[in-house]
């Protein structure tokens, strides 16, 4: 490369992996030995310095490296600032306390929540979100939203209770293809033990509790949770009087919905709508 070369843009996976290379070289050590250290395969260590594991490297493997290299925290850190990267300032509390939460109640009003979003539906959101960026800042955002999911791959995952209103799954965003794709993954969580779905529909009429949208965060060994967003961002609630009017919302929007088996076939019914 020549000095009027510009330089390759790098995504936060990429860099990482750089990262991960230069010290295993540093190191003297291959691929194989820093996999067997961290207690994953060679193949493993070669996408992760190539930076093509999707959505991003194990938190695990992450620590194997800085037990390997004698980093301290150096590549764990590194990983949490990906994570937080990609998303608002503002949001990265809440996505500290979701990757804690034991129960997560959502109920959301135009856009299923993040966390069950598929890869081409949210991306689809983020190019409509923001029009003017360039694709890789909009993938870069996209692998963020699916890393969420990782919290389903701990040893005890939370149980994820989400209310949609109906208009979450009549809203076409992107087409219908993309459609397809969300309501056909709506069904594949609904079926999960962890994964609780209802449809609060259209003729439920007036709403019987909040119109906006919220999330409630249980934990095993701190308070409850209230998550609530605007337009200049998110807040965290945490009084026992907020949390429990929220909580006493949620039971009637629970008991005015449609039950797990009936939002399940109206997502069906949908779903066929779309693909015809």
């Amino acid at each position: 490369m020549d000095e009027t070369t510009p330089p390759q843009h790098l995504n936060p996976l990429q860099r990482f992996g750089q990262d991960v290379k230069q010290v295993r070289l540093a190191r003297k050590l291959t691929q194989k030995q820093l996999g067997k250290a961290a207690g994953y395969s060679e193949a493993y260590v070669s996408r992760v310095e190539a930076g093509k594991l999707l959505p991003r490297p194990s938190e695990k493997f992450a620590k194997g490296c800085d037990i390997a290299f004698g980093t301290g925290e150096l590549f764990t850190d590194l990983l949490r600032r990906i994570d937080e990267g990609d998303h608002p300032s503002w949001f990265v509390p809440y996505l500290n306390l979701e990757r804690k939460a034991s129960r997560i109640l959502d109920y959301s009003t135009s856009l299923p929540m993040g966390i069950l979003q598929t890869k081409d539906y949210a991306r689809a959101v983020f190019r409509a979100y923001y029009s003017g960026a360039n694709p890789e800042v909009i993938e870069d955002k996209v692998i963020a939203r699916l890393r969420r999911r990782e919290v389903f791959e701990r040893d005890a995952p939370p149980l994820l209770w989400a209310i949609m209103h109906e208009a979450c799954l009549r809203t076409v965003v992107g087409d219908s293809k993309v459609m397809s794709g969300q309501l056909e993954h709506l069904l594949t969580a609904a079926a999960s033990p962890h994964v609780k779905v209802q449809v609060m529909p259209f003729s439920a009429g007036a709403p019987a509790a909040s119109t906006k949208p919220f999330i409630v965060l249980h934990f095993t060994d701190s308070p409850t949770v209230l998550y609530t967003e605007t337009r200049v961002g998110g807040r965290m609630h945490d009084s026992a009087q907020t949390v429990d009017a929220a909580l006493d919302d949620y039971d009637l929007l629970r008991a005015n919905a449609l039950s797990l088996s009936e939002s399940t076939d109206l997502i069906k019914t949908l779903l066929k709508e779309y693909r015809s």
